[in-house]
């Protein structure tokens, strides 16, 4: 039997869950929302819940941005790393395709 826990983009934690788990203000974690740089699913209730991947790429805003990221160039790089994983699987299915026709 597979459990909510063991999905990793299951939305299971709150706003207050993740700021403890980070060691972040509250605040933070809506301005990364609201730039659409993390983007949680809500509640039925509108509040946000974050996923085991999502605390994944804040933990990863909070390191770019020690770097002296911005919020926009952050938030561009994993639009780039999406579509170059769009782009990846694409070519990877077309070589399985090419590989399946040669046989």
């Amino acid at each position: 039997m597979r459990l909510p826990i063991d999905d990793e983009h299951a939305a299971l934690f709150t706003v207050g869950q993740v700021a403890q788990m980070l060691d972040v203000q509250q605040a933070f974690l809506r301005r990364i929302d609201d730039q659409r740089v993390v983007s949680p699913r809500r509640s039925a209730g509108g509040q946000r819940r974050y996923s085991r991947h999502e605390i994944g790429r804040i933990q990863q805003v909070v390191v770019l941005m020690g770097e002296g990221m911005t919020l926009p160039a952050i938030r561009r790089i994993f639009e780039l790393q999406a579509e170059l994983a769009e782009v990846t699987r694409e070519r990877d299915e077309l070589a399985r395709r090419l590989a399946a026709r040669e046989a």
